[in-house]
């Protein structure tokens, strides 16, 4: 990977300060068995009130909504027929749950930047808001760039040093992150970076994410497909030598606390109290209907590039007594 001295020197000081522990893999979700083995289905209404249907297993296999290889799966939409009761989709939670982690998921595509769509890839625990949110991928209908936001119950946010020190790439957009709060945004730091999201990250074949979670901080990088370190995948990568993040959350309370028992979250969803809610406001998609649910249910083939496209999903744990 080819990195800055500057942003290198950086990335390796703040580690230092932090006391990094060695990694060891803990589950490989494309090994012992089939990647949908490992998830739960979900197909209850959607808590965010998307203009969705989601399907259970069979019936995402029924309606080509899955597909698996021992390389490689697929989580679509239906992007074929007028749908007047939300559009069907996939939303998928592990059922090996976590806490503290590194997770790290390598992935050729997503889906893409379209009006009223809602995807992302988070994890979440239990008893929300208390157990806490980690949304690692996020955006709605045109975003050109990754929004990283944590959600939690009551007493936390952004410690001051998270801006402070800038540990991070990102910038920091709300610094609340108590869910009841500044209209549910949660603590936020966003890139500008266009390869990080939708489209610009569907144009260059994708990359690897990955997220720390430790008792000390968040972090969250974005390498792009052919420029990441070495060992991002292997059996015991070193997050110290992959230099600045795109987000280092650093909290007034107690992360141990406030983030427990994380599922890891595949989703899609449209419309909702995100992409519904800034339908009237974004010019370049009101024009298109006059609500988004409209929109989403009657043009099937806006959503062909609604899809996600997995190499590798592996989880990590510090291992005993480092």
């Amino acid at each position: 990977m080819h990195l800055s001295t500057t942003l290198l020197t950086a990335g390796l000081a703040f580690f230092s300060t932090t006391g990094w522990a060695g990694y060891v893999l803990q589950d490989d979700y494309f090994s012992g068995g089939t990647f949908f083995e490992k998830f739960d289905f979900f197909s209850d209404p959607d808590p965010t009130h998307g203009f969705v249907s989601y399907k259970n297993y069979d019936a995402c296999i029924e309606q080509d909504l899955i597909r698996n290889s021992s390389s490689n799966i697929v989580m679509k939409v239906d992007d074929t027929n007028v749908t007047p009761n939300g559009r069907p989709s996939v939303r998928i939670s592990s059922k090996n749950s976590y806490n503290t982690a590194l997770i790290v998921l390598d992935l050729d595509h997503m889906p893409g930047s379209i009006c009223g769509l809602w995807p992302a890839f988070w994890t979440l625990g239990p008893n929300w808001p208390n157990n806490g949110e980690v949304d690692i991928i996020e955006g709605v209908s045109c975003s050109t760039s990754n929004s990283m936001t944590l959600h939690t119950g009551p007493g936390c946010s952004l410690d001051s040093s998270t801006s402070s020190n800038k540990a991070f790439s990102g910038a920091v957009e709300n610094a609340n992150c108590v869910s009841a709060g500044d209209d549910n945004t949660g603590c936020q730091i966003a890139t500008s970076s266009t390869n990080t999201y939708g489209a610009g990250l569907n144009a260059i074949n994708g990359g690897i994410y990955a997220m720390e979670w430790t008792t000390d901080f968040i972090s969250i990088w974005f390498f792009p497909r052919g420029s990441y370190p070495r060992d991002v995948l292997g059996s015991n990568p070193d997050p110290s030598g992959w230099g600045l993040p795109l987000s280092n959350f650093k909290l007034s309370c107690d992360i141990a606390k406030s983030f427990q028992d994380h599922s890891i979250v595949f989703d899609t969803t449209f419309c909702g109290d995100w992409a519904g809610s800034a339908w009237a406001g974004d010019s370049q998609c009101s024009g298109l209907a006059d609500t988004c649910s409209s929109y989403v249910e009657n043009n099937p083939k806006a959503f062909s590039e609604a899809y996600w496209s997995v190499n590798a999903l592996k989880v990590y744990q510090q291992e005993s007594g480092s």
